[in-house]
């Protein structure tokens, strides 16, 4: 079953002729007791099929679990997105509705190898000395949210210490009920609430790493 509507994939071959390097989309799945796993799959499939510069690697993330280790996911469905290496691009959840264009986007920027930041931005994360962990709950009909997680992950891109997960809200019930999700996008960093919204780039990068700072 195709998750992309044959009126679409011409205009996403047409996007990712863009790519310049190699891109790696790795999907952890499980046939059983997941929601949108399959359909995740599909997607993912669908979209590698449209690039000879894409490869996806599928793993169970029990039967799996040295990779699951390995790339740090612990929910799924989840998609990690890699280029020359593992930037800490994550995906938890299904990449649909208005992420599936963010989900583009992020192939391009790996691909390139550069994340786009303002040379400001660039400048705030150079000296960058903890980890950053970067959750921006999302929904599929919130058309503010690409921006929050395509920002998130340009900090990943930029930054080795940086990782930037969408996390699907509905999908991960207790997940967002733990972060007290009442809108999206929201944006959690080290545990501790960062930003709601959708916020300018350095303006949202001065919560993240206010919020780092402050997590100790």
């Amino acid at each position: 079953m195709s998750m992309l509507q044959d009126k679409d994939k011409p205009k996403v071959r047409q996007r990712l002729e863009e790519m310049t390097g190699p891109v790696k989309l790795v999907n952890f799945t499980q046939e059983t007791e997941c929601q949108f796993c399959r359909e995740t799959r599909e997607l993912l499939e669908d979209v590698a099929a449209l690039s000879d510069k894409l490869s996806l690697e599928v793993y169970d993330l029990l039967a799996d679990a040295d990779k699951a280790k390995e790339y740090g996911v612990d929910k799924i469905p989840a998609t990690v997105i890699v280029g020359e290496k593992d930037h800490g691009i994550r995906y938890y959840g299904i990449p649909a509705g208005y992420e599936f264009a963010g989900l583009l986007e992020d192939i391009l920027m790996v691909s390139s190898g550069d994340s786009g930041l303002s040379p400001e931005s660039r400048k705030m994360l150079e000296g960058l000395d903890k980890d950053v962990h970067i959750q921006v709950f999302v929904t599929p009909t919130c058309p503010y949210c690409p921006g929050a997680v395509r920002l998130a992950h340009q900090f990943a891109m930029e930054h080795d210490r940086v990782t930037g997960d969408m996390v699907e809200a509905t999908e991960f019930p207790a997940l967002s009920n733990k972060h007290q999700v009442m809108g999206v996008p929201k944006a959690v960093v080290n545990e501790f609430s960062a930003a709601e919204g959708l916020m300018p780039e350095v303006a949202f990068l001065e919560k993240i790493l206010a919020t780092a700072e402050r997590s100790g």
